[in-house]
């Protein structure tokens, strides 16, 4: 039996942030029934890189029910309703106060459903100046100083994923687990507030601080503000090879066992971390010097024997390969698609993978009857 086996998620989401939430929740057994507008999920329309269909869809939809119910109709909000009177959890993250007009407040749920968790996903919140804003993944990057740390001394970059989206609905699964935990033990729903700026706020604590103290972070690309040699190097052969030193350990092992140079620490120079950050430009060209001499393989072997710290600078293809890609296999209407498989291993308990419905489809109601029968 699965840890969410026989509760029931309405998720009135769209997008990425809500749809990651609710598809690990259905991951984890959960009856999750998607209400899409008549058109679908706008994210169905993101791309085709999944067999035709959207690749965020496919991998952020999985294991759910779609519901198609037309809010803007007195019927359609009626269903809403039925589908709420017999849920655990309601998600939803659509534009501020859109479901208070629809005449689904908060107030008034929590009232007539006390054992209901409530999650909504904002911009921004529910009050301050920017409440009524739209928000979205590459805004909030750009809002919170995310881009401001991110890239090169070129300029401010976009995380290359969708780094706020998924942050928030990491924070909103947790937040809700938690509430499932906690009705368990008092019987009582909860009101769960998530909004993107403070999810990413939060993350932002260190360089935030440090900018507070009066050294706000630079743009360093692959390489680290207090820490050298930390970064990317040539190989011979053209691959990037990006390592780690931590340690004055570490520095010496590097220097005799990888570069060929046993006495490089005893330079005043690159004697200590703070000497070798004063001199970076010096320290990485002796460490890319010796780097460019050496072949691809010759210098992963010399690494990996002198247990330093360092990682290829692969590419998605690279991925697609990679020996630790671990992969799920999921049914779409399109058929079945293979991508990365969620982090998580549950010991001895080998999770199976829901179908992506396609729009109005119910492959999960279909193989419980009794659940489909609960929030009907």
């Amino acid at each position: 039996m699965l840890p969410l086996e026989g509760l029931t998620v309405i998720a009135v989401e769209q997008a990425v942030a809500a749809p990651f939430c609710s598809s690990r929740l259905a991951d984890a057994g959960a009856h999750v029934i998607k209400v899409e507008r008549p058109e679908g999920d706008f994210a169905r329309g993101y791309d085709a890189a999944a067999k035709g269909q959207s690749s965020y869809f496919v991998w952020l939809n999985r294991g759910k029910d779609s519901a198609v119910i037309d809010l803007a109709t007195k019927e359609g909000r009626a269903s809403l309703e039925k589908l709420i009177a017999g849920a655990d959890v309601l998600l939803q993250n659509l534009k501020p106060g859109s479901m208070d007009k629809l005449g689904f407040s908060l107030e008034r749920l929590r009232k007539e459903y006390p054992k209901l968790i409530c999650c909504t996903i904002s911009g921004y919140g529910d009050d301050g100046p920017y409440a009524d804003r739209k928000a979205y993944d590459l805004l909030i990057q750009a809002e919170s100083g995310l881009a401001s740390i991110t890239g090169g001394p070129e300029g401010p970059s976009r995380v290359g994923i969708s780094v706020v989206d998924i942050a928030t609905g990491a924070t909103a699964h947790a937040a809700i687990l938690e509430a499932l935990i906690a009705r368990g033990r008092t019987g009582t729903g909860a009101d769960i507030r998530i909004s993107m700026f403070d999810v990413m706020a939060d993350w932002l604590a260190v360089p935030l601080l440090n900018s507070e103290a009066g050294n706000p972070p630079k743009r360093m690309a692959l390489a680290h503000p207090s820490i050298a040699p930390y970064g990317v190097f040539q190989s011979k052969d053209g691959k990037g090879i990006l390592i780690s030193i931590q340690s004055e350990r570490e520095w010496k092992k590097l220097c005799a066992e990888v570069l060929d140079q046993p006495d490089l620490p005893n330079d005043p120079r690159f004697a200590s971390m703070v000497e070798r950050v004063r001199n970076r430009q010096l320290t990485d060209q002796a460490v890319g010097d010796s780097f460019a001499r050496m072949s691809r393989v010759d210098l992963l072997k010399r690494l990996a024997d002198s247990d330093i710290a360092f990682a290829e600078v692969n590419t998605m293809a690279d991925l697609a390969v990679h020996p630790h890609l671990r992969r799920i296999e999921v049914d779409t209407p399109n058929g079945p698609v293979s991508y990365a498989a969620p982090a998580a291993i549950f010991v001895g308990e080998p999770r199976h993978y829901g179908a992506v419905p396609g729009i109005g489809d119910t492959p999960s109601a279909a193989k419980a009857p009794h659940l489909r029968a609960k929030s009907s």
